[in-house]
């Protein structure tokens, strides 16, 4: 069921971290974006929750696996 790799899964989950957060722990850099601040957490709120559960759900829209668990 899972379509994310291993490499594929740390950059969302290390990406997605940094996103969640830097809204938060940096809020004079992202104050000009106004309450788009929080798109950019959400958007790493997506990557972070795909990486827990290696399952993305673009990816099985377009037929894509970064992931070697069933391949043949």
């Amino acid at each position: 069921m899972a379509n994310i790799g291993s490499l594929d899964r740390a950059v969302r989950f290390v990406l997605g971290a940094a996103l969640l957060a830097a809204p938060f722990v940096l809020p004079a850099m992202f104050a000009p974006l106004g309450q788009w601040r929080f798109a950019v957490a959400g958007v790493g709120a997506v990557l972070f929750a795909t990486a827990v559960f290696r399952i993305c759900p673009a990816y099985m829209l377009f037929g894509i696996r970064t992931c070697a668990i069933g391949k043949a």
